[in-house]
C-alpha cells in the first residue's frame, strides 16, 4: 500500500486524494467548459450548415464548413499569437472547442473514401485536393484578416 506524504497513512484512497488535492487547479477545470462549450456551439454550427437543402453527388457543404473552419482558425492563431490580452480560456473556446467541433475531417474522410468506394475517382481526387488545398489557403487568408484587424 502506498504512504502518502499528506496524511503519512496507509488508506488506498488517502493517496489519490493527495494528488489530486496537489495537481487540483481551477483554471484547468474551467478551460473543458470552455473548450466544451465552443465545442457545443462550433457543432451545432455544423450541423445548421448540413441543413441547407443542397442536391450534389459533391460533399460541397463539407467541404465549406472545413474552408470557413480554416479560415477562422488562421484567424484566431492571427490575433492570438502577438496579443497577451487574449487568455488562454478564450483561446481554447475559439480554436480547440469551436473549431474543433466545428470542422469535419473525419466526415471529409468519410466522404472521400465513399467516392473513392464508389469508383469516383475523379470526383474523389478533386474533392480531396481542393479540400487540403483550400484549408491551407484559407488559414492564410484567415491570419491575413487578423493581421489587418487589429484586435
Amino acid at each position: 500500500m502506498l504512504q502518502s506524504p499528506a496524511y503519512g497513512k496507509s488508506h488506498k484512497f488517502e493517496f489519490i486524494e493527495y494528488l489530486y488535492s496537489s495537481f487540483y487547479d481551477y483554471e484547468v477545470d474551467m478551460s473543458f467548459l470552455f473548450v466544451a462549450l465552443g465545442g457545443a456551439l462550433g457543432a451545432v454550427t455544423r450541423y445548421a450548415i448540413s441543413l441547407i437543402p443542397v442536391k450534389t453527388g459533391f460533399p460541397v457543404l463539407t467541404l465549406i464548413t472545413n474552408i470557413i473552419g480554416a479560415i477562422l482558425i488562421g484567424f484566431i492563431v492571427g490575433v492570438t499569437s502577438n496579443n497577451d490580452g487574449i487568455s488562454d480560456n478564450t483561446v481554447l473556446f475559439w480554436k480547440t472547442g469551436v473549431c474543433g467541433g466545428f470542422t469535419t475531417f473525419s466526415t471529409f474522410s468519410l466522404e472521400a473514401f465513399n467516392l473513392f468506394d464508389n469508383k469516383q475517382y475523379a470526383v474523389g481526387s478533386i474533392y480531396v485536393m481542393l479540400s487540403c488545398g483550400c484549408c491551407i489557403l484559407g488559414i492564410l487568408c484567415g491570419k491575413k484578416i487578423a493581421s489587418v484587424i487589429k484586435i
